[in-house]
């Protein structure tokens, strides 16, 4: 009971002193849809990750890949093209090599002369 009372204590506290005034979602319904498609087993777990923003490692580098592709179409300086391509080929390889895949079913970036006039970079 002492910690049920301790507990609504400080939420009154933190209301008074406005905590709660500027969370994120504020007056917005809760979509729980995401939630109950959980299995019930593992729905905290998946929870406390969602809300403290936790990313999977292989989202994060799958992004980090979408960065560099975007940067290599852009880019005019074919030193800096070919530095950012060998990169590319790197995040390719952890991330396909993290995924299980054996060496032999490694496929990297190789691009064409098109996205990249003369240069090719096997």
């Amino acid at each position: 009971m002492f910690l049920a009372n301790s507990i609504e204590e400080r939420i009154r506290e933190a209301i008074a002193t406005g905590d709660f005034d500027n969370l994120e979602g504020a007056g917005k319904p809760l979509d729980l849809d995401d939630y109950f498609a959980a299995p019930e087993d593992v729905r905290m777990g998946y929870s406390v990750l969602k809300s403290n923003k936790f990313v999977p490692e292989e989202i994060d580098r799958l992004k980090e890949i979408g960065e560099l592709k975007e940067q290599i179409k852009s880019c005019a300086d074919e030193n800096k093209k070919r530095n950012l391509i060998k990169v590319l080929n790197e995040k390719i390889l952890c991330l396909q090599f993290d995924n299980g895949k054996k060496p032999t079913e490694i496929i990297l970036c190789f691009h064409s002369q098109k996205i990249f006039g003369d240069t090719r970079i096997f």
